[in-house]
């Protein structure tokens, strides 16, 4: 999540310097947490050890 969190940062400030830093980091943040919510339905919800 954190790795998806900087790339996007890093994405954003490179490519789209017209969207202000507030507004990039609501961006990072959904993405960070749709990745992990991706991860854990993906990896973890079928373990039932």
């Amino acid at each position: 999540m954190f790795i998806v969190m900087i790339l996007a940062m890093w994405r954003l400030e490179k490519d789209y310097i017209e969207i202000d830093l507030q507004t990039r980091i609501f961006i990072s943040a959904g993405a960070s947490v749709f990745s992990g919510l991706v991860s854990y339905f993906l990896f973890f919800r079928g373990d039932k050890n």
